[in-house]
């Protein structure tokens, strides 16, 4: 199920950072204790009324060597195309400017849903100055402080409901559904055309959940799988070459419907903080990941290239020690059959489940041969385990003190667990729980 987006759209300077930052909430800091996790904060998750929503802030992209009004409509072109809604924010304080109607215009040609939103209305003395805000024909003004959080219940309230229905998408039993995700230019086209166009079994498309999307199903060696097409892949322009950060927005919506998503790095240029911050939305969206480094066949190679850029992956990408990593070449196709029983292994990993008596012998031995050690006089003591879900798998830990329960031994029970269940390519998550909740 693909989650509504919330674009949040203004000329600079009137708060769209700071409120992109009250409404994600805690959900915009990086959620991994571990070096290598980045987030990039253009694009995060958000909830209000139990419904969920991905939210973009346009005023975080950066474009260089050009005119303030060409980078402003590129901004709001990018977030009017990705949105379902459409946050339109303007300076109370300074009123009306040419720049506000200038993306009245556009939002008004897009015949998106637009709420309005009045930011630094800090106080009911400046409610009058949302009056000014009707002529943009917006619909009514709403008053809100990004300071000071004032209004921004009223403000979701409209957002949620111009939300579209969301409907889960069904999936056919036993189908892997994949993704190829990387930033611009690493050849993630050039392998979903290697893999259709070798198999030569394309069975039907199936039109995404997200807009300008073809899935394309196929089947290999009686096992089904579904390429997902992010939004706009084959779609090619001037924006979307030169705004690289937004790779990252097509990214997201992949990942949220892949059961496996192939992080792919280009072998030529190496790894760049960008690949760091794509990869790091796969991980944190629980999905199984494969790491696919592409144009293999470009490189000159010794006996000991492949394990030196193998070593200089895992130093980048801590986070995901657990992922296979697969060389391989679109234009040659070489090591591309590779991929499907990596594809199928990490896909049944991530759906695997323990038996709980199996799980508690695996706990219970780590712990003899390894006691938590003591904290201000006081020791955890684990009382049993159990998985409470897969994709990915996920274990609750009841324990005597869950603040006991410190990162580094955590990490200790997850490496053991890894070792007796293999659970490669997926990530695992762990929580302590006190034995009475």
């Amino acid at each position: 199920m693909t989650k509504p987006v919330l674009a949040i759209v203004g000329r600079p300077n009137v708060g769209k950072s700071t409120i992109f930052n009250r409404i994600a909430g805690d959900r915009i800091s990086i959620v991994e204790d571990m070096p290598g996790v980045t987030r990039d904060r253009i694009y995060s998750s958000a909830e209000w009324l139990n419904t969920e929503f991905n939210l973009i802030d346009t005023g975080g992209i950066e474009i260089s060597d050009a005119p303030f009004m060409s980078q402003m409509k590129e901004q709001a072109e990018l977030a009017i195309e990705e949105a379902d809604v459409i946050l339109f924010l303007v300076d109370g304080m300074n009123g009306i400017t040419a720049a506000d109607e200038e993306v009245a215009k556009m939002l008004f040609r897009s015949k998106k849903p637009v709420v309005l939103g009045v930011n630094k209305i800090d106080n009911p003395e400046r409610k009058e100055l949302l009056y000014e805000f009707y002529s943009l024909g917006m619909g009514e003004p709403i008053g809100v402080s990004g300071t000071h959080g004032i209004g921004l219940g009223d403000l979701l309230d409209q957002v949620v409901s111009h939300f579209p229905e969301t409907v889960a998408e069904e999936k056919e039993d036993d189908t892997i559904y994949f993704s190829l995700i990387g930033r611009p230019n690493v050849g993630k086209s050039s392998l979903v055309n290697a893999i259709l166009g070798k198999e030569r079994v394309i069975v039907s498309n199936i039109a995404g959940t997200t807009r300008d999307a073809i899935d394309s199903s196929f089947e290999r060696e009686d096992q089904k799988y579904v390429i997902i097409d992010t939004a706009g892949m084959r779609k090619r322009g001037k924006v979307y070459e030169t705004t690289e950060k937004y790779s990252v927005m097509r990214a997201m919506k992949a990942i949220e419907r892949s059961d496996v998503v192939l992080m792919v790095i280009d072998a030529e240029e190496g790894i760049i903080e960008q690949d760091k911050k794509v990869a790091g939305f796969a991980h944190e969206a629980g999905k199984a990941v494969v790491i696919v480094v592409n144009k293999w066949d470009a490189v000159e190679k010794d006996d000991k290239t492949m394990q030196k850029f193998e070593q200089k992956i895992r130093d980048h990408f801590l986070y995901l020690s657990y992922a296979p990593i697969v060389f391989v070449s679109a234009l040659t196709k070489q090591r591309l059959h590779q991929l499907y029983p990596v594809i199928n292994q990490v896909a049944e990993n991530h759906s695997l489940r323990v038996q709980t008596n199996i799980l508690n012998e695996v706990i219970m031995d780590a712990v003899a041969m390894n006691p938590a050690p003591m904290d201000n006089g006081k020791r955890l003591k684990i009382n049993y385990a159990t998985q409470v879900a897969s994709k990915p798998p996920t274990f609750v830990i009841f324990v005597n003190d869950p603040e006991l329960f410190h990162f580094s031994y955590k990490r200790f029970l997850e490496n053991r667990i890894r070792e007796t269940f293999g659970f490669v390519g997926t990530p695992i998550k762990i929580f302590a729980r006190k034995k009475n909740d």
